[in-house]
Protein backbone atom coordinates (compact mmCIF):
# COMPACT_ATOMS: atom_id res chain seq x y z
CA UNK A 1 0.00 0.00 0.00
CA UNK A 2 1.31 3.58 -1.08
CA UNK A 3 1.51 6.40 1.47
CA UNK A 4 2.45 9.72 1.49
CA UNK A 5 5.65 11.36 3.62
CA UNK A 6 4.30 14.77 4.48
CA UNK A 7 4.90 17.87 6.77
CA UNK A 8 8.39 18.30 5.69
CA UNK A 9 10.29 20.69 3.37
CA UNK A 10 11.73 18.86 0.63
CA UNK A 11 14.96 18.79 -0.93
CA UNK A 12 15.08 16.63 -3.85
CA UNK A 13 18.70 16.74 -4.97
CA UNK A 14 18.63 19.48 -7.22
CA UNK A 15 16.05 22.02 -5.65
CA UNK A 16 13.75 22.75 -2.48
CA UNK A 17 10.10 22.13 -2.63
CA UNK A 18 7.57 23.33 0.29
CA UNK A 19 3.92 21.87 0.75
CA UNK A 20 4.96 18.77 -1.15
CA UNK A 21 4.71 14.96 -0.22
CA UNK A 22 6.08 12.11 -1.33
CA UNK A 23 4.70 9.20 -2.32
CA UNK A 24 6.13 5.71 -1.71
CA UNK A 25 4.95 2.63 -2.71
CA UNK A 26 7.18 -0.14 -2.04
CA UNK A 27 10.95 -0.18 -2.43
CA UNK A 28 10.88 3.06 -4.91
CA UNK A 29 9.11 6.86 -5.22
CA UNK A 30 6.18 7.03 -7.00
CA UNK A 31 6.09 10.97 -7.16
CA UNK A 32 6.45 14.35 -5.89
CA UNK A 33 3.24 15.80 -5.69
CA UNK A 34 1.21 19.09 -3.93
CA UNK A 35 0.07 18.29 -0.54
CA UNK A 36 -3.24 18.82 -1.71
CA UNK A 37 -3.26 15.92 -4.04
CA UNK A 38 -2.64 12.88 -1.06
CA UNK A 39 -5.88 12.30 0.09
CA UNK A 40 -6.32 9.08 -1.45
CA UNK A 41 -2.79 7.84 0.50
CA UNK A 42 -2.07 7.25 4.24
CA UNK A 43 -0.62 10.21 5.25
CA UNK A 44 2.47 10.02 7.59
CA UNK A 45 3.52 13.30 9.10
CA UNK A 46 6.53 14.23 10.03
CA UNK A 47 6.05 17.64 11.74
CA UNK A 48 8.57 19.63 10.48
CA UNK A 49 12.11 19.60 9.47
CA UNK A 50 13.54 18.64 5.75
CA UNK A 51 12.93 15.29 3.58
CA UNK A 52 16.52 14.65 1.65
CA UNK A 53 17.95 12.20 -0.50
CA UNK A 54 19.44 9.60 1.96
CA UNK A 55 23.39 9.62 2.39
CA UNK A 56 26.07 7.38 0.45
CA UNK A 57 29.23 6.71 2.24
CA UNK A 58 32.30 5.15 0.15
CA UNK A 59 34.81 4.60 3.13
CA UNK A 60 33.61 3.21 6.20
CA UNK A 61 35.99 0.88 8.16
CA UNK A 62 33.92 0.54 11.09
CA UNK A 63 30.70 1.73 13.59
CA UNK A 64 29.23 0.67 16.54
CA UNK A 65 31.76 -0.99 17.97
CA UNK A 66 32.78 -3.37 14.96
CA UNK A 67 35.55 -3.23 12.43
CA UNK A 68 35.85 -5.04 8.94
CA UNK A 69 39.90 -5.89 9.71
CA UNK A 70 39.10 -6.86 12.88
CA UNK A 71 36.26 -9.86 12.32
CA UNK A 72 35.40 -9.79 8.34
CA UNK A 73 32.57 -11.51 8.73
CA UNK A 74 29.30 -10.75 7.20
CA UNK A 75 27.88 -10.14 11.17
CA UNK A 76 30.60 -7.21 11.24
CA UNK A 77 29.21 -5.91 7.66
CA UNK A 78 25.64 -5.77 9.25
CA UNK A 79 27.02 -4.27 12.40
CA UNK A 80 28.57 -1.16 10.71
CA UNK A 81 25.55 -0.65 8.26
CA UNK A 82 22.70 -0.94 11.12
CA UNK A 83 24.80 1.30 13.06
CA UNK A 84 25.60 4.16 10.18
CA UNK A 85 21.84 3.95 9.13
CA UNK A 86 20.54 5.26 12.59
CA UNK A 87 22.70 8.35 10.72
CA UNK A 88 21.15 8.70 7.91
CA UNK A 89 23.41 6.48 5.40
CA UNK A 90 21.39 4.46 3.31
CA UNK A 91 24.34 3.45 1.21
CA UNK A 92 28.14 2.66 2.08
CA UNK A 93 31.33 1.04 1.18
CA UNK A 94 32.29 -1.30 4.47
CA UNK A 95 36.24 -0.45 4.10
CA UNK A 96 39.09 -2.93 4.59
CA UNK A 97 42.49 -1.24 4.75
CA UNK A 98 45.77 -2.70 4.06
CA UNK A 99 45.91 -6.29 6.08
CA UNK A 100 47.12 -9.86 5.37
CA UNK A 101 45.66 -11.36 1.64
CA UNK A 102 42.89 -13.90 3.78
CA UNK A 103 41.59 -10.64 5.46
CA UNK A 104 41.00 -8.81 2.48
CA UNK A 105 39.73 -11.83 0.63
CA UNK A 106 37.52 -12.57 3.82
CA UNK A 107 36.51 -8.96 3.87
CA UNK A 108 35.36 -9.20 0.03
CA UNK A 109 33.36 -12.69 0.42
CA UNK A 110 31.30 -11.25 3.70
CA UNK A 111 30.50 -8.49 1.94
CA UNK A 112 29.13 -10.17 -1.12
CA UNK A 113 27.31 -12.15 0.93
CA UNK A 114 25.88 -9.41 3.09
CA UNK A 115 24.88 -8.19 -0.45
CA UNK A 116 23.29 -11.32 -1.49
CA UNK A 117 21.33 -11.50 1.78
CA UNK A 118 19.72 -8.16 1.13
CA UNK A 119 21.35 -6.48 3.88
CA UNK A 120 19.97 -2.83 3.21
CA UNK A 121 22.46 -0.37 2.56
CA UNK A 122 25.26 -2.22 1.91
CA UNK A 123 26.55 -1.38 -1.84
CA UNK A 124 30.06 -2.70 -2.28
CA UNK A 125 33.61 -2.96 -1.04
CA UNK A 126 36.38 -0.55 -0.25
CA UNK A 127 39.67 -1.82 -0.42
CA UNK A 128 42.15 0.74 0.77
CA UNK A 129 45.57 -1.08 0.10
CA UNK A 130 47.61 -2.86 0.27
CA UNK A 131 49.34 -1.29 -2.89
CA UNK A 132 50.00 1.97 -1.15
CA UNK A 133 53.67 4.01 -0.46
CA UNK A 134 55.10 3.60 2.79
CA UNK A 135 55.96 7.19 3.03
CA UNK A 136 52.52 8.24 2.99
CA UNK A 137 51.33 5.31 5.37
CA UNK A 138 49.33 6.69 7.69
CA UNK A 139 47.97 4.16 10.22
CA UNK A 140 48.09 1.76 7.61
CA UNK A 141 50.61 -1.13 8.90
CA UNK A 142 53.48 -1.06 6.80
CA UNK A 143 54.47 -4.74 6.98
CA UNK A 144 51.72 -5.94 4.59
CA UNK A 145 52.34 -2.53 2.45
CA UNK A 146 53.52 -4.00 -0.99
CA UNK A 147 53.72 -3.03 -4.80
CA UNK A 148 51.26 -4.63 -7.40
CA UNK A 149 52.11 -7.43 -9.43
CA UNK A 150 49.58 -8.68 -12.32
CA UNK A 151 48.25 -11.50 -9.96
CA UNK A 152 47.07 -8.74 -7.98
CA UNK A 153 45.70 -7.15 -10.14
CA UNK A 154 43.71 -10.74 -11.67
CA UNK A 155 42.52 -11.02 -8.16
CA UNK A 156 41.04 -7.69 -7.76
CA UNK A 157 39.09 -8.04 -11.11
CA UNK A 158 37.96 -11.32 -9.73
CA UNK A 159 36.67 -9.51 -6.38
CA UNK A 160 34.81 -7.08 -9.01
CA UNK A 161 33.07 -9.88 -10.29
CA UNK A 162 31.66 -10.92 -6.96
CA UNK A 163 30.46 -7.48 -6.02
CA UNK A 164 31.46 -3.61 -6.93
CA UNK A 165 34.87 -2.71 -6.04
CA UNK A 166 36.85 1.06 -5.30
CA UNK A 167 40.02 0.17 -4.49
CA UNK A 168 42.56 2.73 -3.20
CA UNK A 169 46.22 2.54 -4.56
CA UNK A 170 49.28 4.51 -4.81
CA UNK A 171 49.70 6.07 -8.76
CA UNK A 172 53.63 5.77 -7.86
CA UNK A 173 53.40 2.35 -6.54
CA UNK A 174 50.93 0.66 -8.88
CA UNK A 175 51.72 0.41 -13.00
CA UNK A 176 49.78 2.78 -15.47
CA UNK A 177 48.89 -0.38 -17.12
CA UNK A 178 47.41 -1.89 -13.96
CA UNK A 179 45.34 0.67 -13.60
CA UNK A 180 44.19 0.51 -16.78
CA UNK A 181 43.29 -2.95 -16.36
CA UNK A 182 41.40 -2.56 -13.39
CA UNK A 183 39.96 0.57 -14.41
CA UNK A 184 38.73 -1.81 -17.45
CA UNK A 185 36.99 -4.13 -15.44
CA UNK A 186 34.95 -2.08 -13.57
CA UNK A 187 36.96 -1.30 -10.48
CA UNK A 188 36.74 2.38 -9.52
CA UNK A 189 40.28 2.95 -8.97
CA UNK A 190 40.74 5.67 -6.65
CA UNK A 191 43.94 7.54 -5.37
CA UNK A 192 45.83 7.99 -2.04
CA UNK A 193 48.18 7.25 0.44
CA UNK A 194 50.79 8.16 -1.73
CA UNK A 195 53.72 10.71 -2.02
CA UNK A 196 53.58 10.43 -6.09
CA UNK A 197 54.30 13.56 -8.08
CA UNK A 198 51.71 15.31 -9.90
CA UNK A 199 52.98 13.91 -13.17
CA UNK A 200 52.51 9.98 -11.57
CA UNK A 201 49.44 11.07 -10.66
CA UNK A 202 48.21 12.12 -14.44
CA UNK A 203 49.05 8.96 -15.66
CA UNK A 204 47.32 6.84 -13.19
CA UNK A 205 44.44 9.32 -14.24
CA UNK A 206 44.79 8.95 -17.98
CA UNK A 207 44.71 5.40 -17.28
CA UNK A 208 41.61 5.49 -15.95
CA UNK A 209 41.12 6.35 -12.04
CA UNK A 210 38.55 7.90 -10.86
CA UNK A 211 38.92 9.40 -7.73
CA UNK A 212 41.51 10.66 -5.05
CA UNK A 213 41.01 9.13 -1.25
CA UNK A 214 40.54 11.44 1.59
CA UNK A 215 42.24 14.63 0.13
CA UNK A 216 44.99 16.35 1.89
CA UNK A 217 45.46 13.06 4.11
CA UNK A 218 48.19 10.40 3.71
CA UNK A 219 49.55 12.45 -0.44
CA UNK A 220 51.69 14.68 -1.55
CA UNK A 221 51.33 18.10 -1.05
CA UNK A 222 50.64 21.04 -3.39
CA UNK A 223 53.58 23.89 -3.59
CA UNK A 224 54.30 26.20 -6.66
CA UNK A 225 56.98 23.77 -8.42
CA UNK A 226 55.59 20.47 -7.90
CA UNK A 227 51.09 20.18 -7.51
CA UNK A 228 51.73 16.90 -6.25
CA UNK A 229 48.94 14.69 -5.70
CA UNK A 230 46.62 17.37 -3.86
CA UNK A 231 47.39 19.51 -6.98
CA UNK A 232 46.56 16.82 -9.42
CA UNK A 233 43.21 15.94 -7.38
CA UNK A 234 42.28 19.94 -7.30
CA UNK A 235 43.07 20.67 -10.99
CA UNK A 236 41.61 17.39 -12.64
CA UNK A 237 37.93 18.40 -14.16
CA UNK A 238 36.37 14.86 -13.96
CA UNK A 239 38.00 13.03 -10.90
CA UNK A 240 35.75 12.81 -7.55
CA UNK A 241 37.38 13.42 -4.29
CA UNK A 242 36.81 12.28 -0.93
CA UNK A 243 36.66 14.67 1.75
CA UNK A 244 36.46 13.71 5.94
CA UNK A 245 35.24 16.74 7.35
CA UNK A 246 35.30 16.41 10.78
CA UNK A 247 37.23 19.37 12.17
CA UNK A 248 40.39 17.10 13.04
CA UNK A 249 41.56 15.86 9.45
CA UNK A 250 41.91 18.69 7.76
CA UNK A 251 41.94 22.46 8.32
CA UNK A 252 38.44 24.51 7.44
CA UNK A 253 40.64 27.13 5.18
CA UNK A 254 41.98 24.16 3.23
CA UNK A 255 38.55 22.51 2.91
CA UNK A 256 37.43 25.61 1.62
CA UNK A 257 40.01 26.31 -0.91
CA UNK A 258 39.31 22.79 -2.27
CA UNK A 259 35.82 23.56 -3.07
CA UNK A 260 36.52 26.68 -4.16
CA UNK A 261 39.00 24.98 -6.58
CA UNK A 262 37.32 21.77 -7.75
CA UNK A 263 34.07 21.52 -9.45
CA UNK A 264 30.97 20.84 -6.54
CA UNK A 265 29.68 17.97 -8.39
CA UNK A 266 33.00 15.90 -7.96
CA UNK A 267 33.45 16.58 -3.99
CA UNK A 268 31.71 13.88 -1.94
CA UNK A 269 31.87 13.60 2.15
CA UNK A 270 33.29 10.50 3.26
CA UNK A 271 33.35 9.63 6.85
CA UNK A 272 36.58 7.34 7.24
CA UNK A 273 34.45 6.15 10.60
CA UNK A 274 36.00 3.76 12.68
CA UNK A 275 34.33 1.28 15.43
CA UNK A 276 33.91 4.47 17.81
CA UNK A 277 31.77 6.01 15.61
CA UNK A 278 28.04 5.53 15.84
CA UNK A 279 28.12 4.73 18.95
CA UNK A 280 31.10 2.66 19.57
CA UNK A 281 33.88 2.75 22.21
CA UNK A 282 36.14 4.92 23.02
CA UNK A 283 39.28 2.41 22.02
CA UNK A 284 39.53 0.08 19.88
CA UNK A 285 42.26 -2.16 18.46
CA UNK A 286 43.57 -2.25 15.34
CA UNK A 287 45.88 -4.83 14.20
CA UNK A 288 47.82 -4.97 17.27
CA UNK A 289 47.95 -1.17 17.96
CA UNK A 290 45.19 0.58 20.11
CA UNK A 291 42.93 3.40 19.24
CA UNK A 292 42.18 5.98 21.46
CA UNK A 293 39.19 8.97 20.98
CA UNK A 294 40.23 12.18 22.50
CA UNK A 295 37.84 14.96 21.86
CA UNK A 296 36.71 13.65 18.54
CA UNK A 297 39.82 12.59 17.27
CA UNK A 298 41.02 8.93 17.15
CA UNK A 299 44.92 8.37 17.63
CA UNK A 300 47.88 6.18 17.64
CA UNK A 301 50.13 5.97 20.68
CA UNK A 302 52.25 8.46 19.08
CA UNK A 303 49.69 10.68 17.59
CA UNK A 304 48.98 9.71 14.11
CA UNK A 305 45.07 9.55 12.88
CA UNK A 306 43.69 6.48 13.01
CA UNK A 307 39.95 7.19 10.96
CA UNK A 308 37.73 9.06 12.34
CA UNK A 309 34.82 9.07 14.41
CA UNK A 310 32.57 11.00 12.13
CA UNK A 311 28.75 10.18 10.95
CA UNK A 312 27.49 11.70 7.51
CA UNK A 313 25.09 13.78 9.26
CA UNK A 314 27.77 15.36 11.08
CA UNK A 315 29.87 15.79 8.15
CA UNK A 316 26.90 17.58 6.65
CA UNK A 317 26.72 19.81 9.45
CA UNK A 318 30.48 20.57 9.78
CA UNK A 319 29.80 22.08 6.17
CA UNK A 320 27.49 24.19 7.42
CA UNK A 321 28.41 25.46 10.44
CA UNK A 322 31.91 25.31 10.07
CA UNK A 323 32.47 26.18 6.15
CA UNK A 324 29.42 28.34 5.48
CA UNK A 325 28.52 25.88 2.74
CA UNK A 326 24.88 26.54 1.46
CA UNK A 327 22.78 23.40 2.94
CA UNK A 328 21.96 22.27 -0.56
CA UNK A 329 25.01 21.71 -1.51
CA UNK A 330 26.16 19.80 1.82
CA UNK A 331 23.61 17.74 0.88
CA UNK A 332 24.52 16.99 -2.15
CA UNK A 333 27.58 16.04 -0.95
CA UNK A 334 26.56 13.83 0.81
CA UNK A 335 24.22 12.14 -1.26
CA UNK A 336 23.80 12.43 -5.37
CA UNK A 337 27.78 12.85 -6.09
CA UNK A 338 28.64 9.92 -4.33
CA UNK A 339 26.08 8.55 -5.89
CA UNK A 340 27.32 9.42 -9.17
CA UNK A 341 30.61 7.99 -8.09
CA UNK A 342 29.55 4.75 -7.88
CA UNK A 343 27.23 4.62 -10.71
CA UNK A 344 24.16 4.30 -8.63
CA UNK A 345 22.71 8.27 -9.96
CA UNK A 346 20.02 6.29 -11.48
CA UNK A 347 18.06 5.20 -8.38
CA UNK A 348 19.90 6.82 -5.28
CA UNK A 349 20.68 10.54 -4.73
CA UNK A 350 17.45 11.98 -5.84
CA UNK A 351 13.71 12.36 -4.53
CA UNK A 352 12.07 11.57 -8.36
CA UNK A 353 9.76 8.97 -9.50
CA UNK A 354 11.50 6.25 -10.10
CA UNK A 355 14.53 6.78 -7.60
CA UNK A 356 14.58 4.15 -4.60
CA UNK A 357 12.47 5.32 -1.54
CA UNK A 358 16.12 6.08 0.07
CA UNK A 359 15.61 9.28 2.41
CA UNK A 360 16.86 10.56 5.46
CA UNK A 361 14.66 13.20 7.58
CA UNK A 362 16.24 16.18 9.36
CA UNK A 363 15.37 18.41 12.43
CA UNK A 364 16.07 22.16 12.12
CA UNK A 365 19.41 21.41 13.48
CA UNK A 366 20.26 18.92 10.99
CA UNK A 367 19.86 15.83 13.04
CA UNK A 368 18.81 13.12 12.01
CA UNK A 369 15.41 11.90 13.54
CA UNK A 370 14.65 8.75 10.42
CA UNK A 371 15.71 6.96 7.78
CA UNK A 372 14.12 4.45 5.40
CA UNK A 373 15.86 2.19 3.30
CA UNK A 374 14.25 1.26 -0.24
CA UNK A 375 10.67 2.33 1.61
CA UNK A 376 10.89 0.36 4.87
Amino acid sequence: MAYALTGARIFTGEHWLDDHAVIIDGAHIADVVPHAETAAHERRDLGGGLLAPGFIDVQVNGGGGALLNGNPSVETVRTIARAHRRFGTVGLLPTVITDAPVVISSAVESVSRAMAEGEPGVLGIHIEGPFLDVARKGAHAARFIREMEEMDADEIIRFAARCPVMLTLAPNRVKPALVQRLAQAGVLVSLGHSDGTYAEAQLALAAGAAAFTHLYNAMSQMNGREPGMVGAALADPNSYVGLIADGHHVHEAALCVALAAKDLSRMMLITDAMPTAAGGPDRFMLQGREVTRRNGRLELSDGTLAGSDLTMDAAVRHCVQALGLDLATALRLASLNPARFFRRAHELGRIAPGFLASLVHLDQELNVTQTWINGA
